[in-house]
């Protein structure tokens, strides 16, 4: 209980810095930039009436792992500092097309059907329209 809004927040912060330019949706239909939801989060808090330490707490914390495993690597050529457990690795082992540990969500491959002789190459799935394969853009 204690721990649960900074957990949250710090791994929130961490995925927004990674997708900063994702347009996310807030009360209301406000629309923003994925950089600013932290921020959001925390203001929003405090004119709830809430304290927003905890906020701020998993923002610094989120902002700490963010620098020291994604960007001082990046800008000062340095070794990650941080590196996954390799209990992790084994207790959460790959598996092609699941997210990982390492990974990220991959979407599994796609399951192409055999078609009959007659029938048209991409058949409709599902009751949609099928519009071909259209044509690329700036070719010949």
């Amino acid at each position: 209980m204690l721990l649960m809004d900074p957990m949250v927040l710090s791994v929130l912060y961490i995925w927004c810095n990674l997708n900063k330019e994702v347009i996310v949706n807030f009360w209301f239909g406000t629309q923003f930039k994925a950089l600013y939801l932290p921020w959001v989060l925390l203001g929003f808090n405090i004119i709830m009436g809430g304290g927003g330490v905890d906020e701020i707490i998993g923002i610094v914390v989120g902002h700490l792992y963010y620098f020291v495993f994604f960007k001082y690597p990046e800008e000062h050529g340095g070794p990650p500092l941080l590196q996954t457990p390799s209990i992790l690795y084994n207790y959460f082992p790959s598996t092609p097309g699941r997210g990982s540990v390492h990974g990220g969500f991959q979407p599994p491959p796609s399951r192409s059907t055999p078609s009959a002789p007659n029938s048209p190459p991409n058949p409709p799935r599902g009751g949609r329209h099928n519009w071909g394969s259209g044509q690329t853009l700036g070719g010949n």
